[in-house]
């Protein structure tokens, strides 16, 4: 399962979920944004970055590490490119913290003694999902991090629940749509040897079902339908052309709803295009 892709997806949706995994977040943390950023000589890549909404040095830069498997040199690693980057930005930043994400504590690195003072410090926190407590008691975005450490016998009626929780509970139909994409794409990964297909009907959803597209049929808001469709594309595809763009906005409800099922299916732009010469000609007609 490709849990790192799928935290990275989270945080670059919402940045400021790290910070509820903290006991003391900064003040403007709805301003951080998310990144990831190379430093060259010696070369790291370091994934996870949080950078504070100003470059004036008052701000304290966040790192992020998503470890679900063993890595005797984890520490050694990430805090050296930790303070790589800090020196090289000092004049960026007031201050650093690190979060470290595990899915239990078993999976840390087992020889912690040379970073005693860095582990207990208040700068590195360490979270570990399964103490995190109750699925359904956690706010959405953390119930989806702990949905990623479930066993196969226990996610789908777990994941069910957040589905249903998230139409009643997000008023966003954009906000709604893009928490149910992530909560079927973390069973995909989960469930390898079912098709989206199948793990729909696992969730009992398809986007047909999500407010947008209710709330569309029963009064004809095409504009709404089209506005969805287009952002699930933009995920799948990437950026679309301008006569793309023209082409999907033309459809009807009915073929924007068989597209929005389709487009789960779709690896590349290619296939977006064999869709729409297949279907949208026959709208046409």
């Amino acid at each position: 399962m490709r849990r790192d892709s799928i935290f990275y997806r989270l945080f670059q949706q919402s940045p400021a979920l790290i910070f509820e995994l903290l006991e003391n977040p900064p003040a403007n943390a709805n301003n951080y944004r998310f990144d990831s950023v190379a430093v060259k000589e010696p070369k790291f890549e370091i994934d996870g970055v949080f950078l504070p909404p100003n470059n004036d040095g008052t701000g304290v830069v966040y790192f992020c590490e998503v470890q679900f498997q063993k890595d005797e040199q984890l520490y050694e690693r990430l805090f050296s490119e930790t303070f790589l980057y800090f020196y090289r930005n000092r004049d960026l930043y007031y201050d650093w913290s690190v979060v470290v994400i595990y899915p239990k504590r078993s999976i840390e690195q087992s020889d912690v003694h040379p970073y005693r003072a860095l582990l207990n410090s208040t700068q590195v926190k360490r979270v570990y999902l399964d103490e995190l407590g109750d699925i359904q008691q956690l706010p959405l975005e953390l119930a989806l991090m702990v949905l990623t450490t479930l066993k196969e016998e226990q996610a789908p009626e777990e994941a069910r629940y957040l589905v249903t929780r998230t139409q009643e509970e997000v008023t966003e139909p954009a906000v709604s749509n893009a928490i149910i994409e992530m909560i079927k794409t973390i069973m995909v990964y989960k469930f390898t040897e079912l098709s989206r297909q199948e793990v729909e009907a696992m969730l009992e959803i398809s986007l047909q079902d999500t407010r947008v597209y209710r709330d569309a049929k029963e009064e004809g808001r095409q504009e709404e339908a089209v506005e969805l469709v287009m952002r699930l594309l933009l995920r799948r595809c990437g950026q679309l052309s301008k006569n793309l763009r023209e082409r999907i906005a033309s459809l009807s409800l009915p073929l924007l709803e068989s597209l929005s099922e389709a487009l789960l299916d779709f690896a590349e732009l290619s296939d977006l295009e064999a869709w729409l010469e297949k279907y949208h000609k026959g709208d046409r007609n």
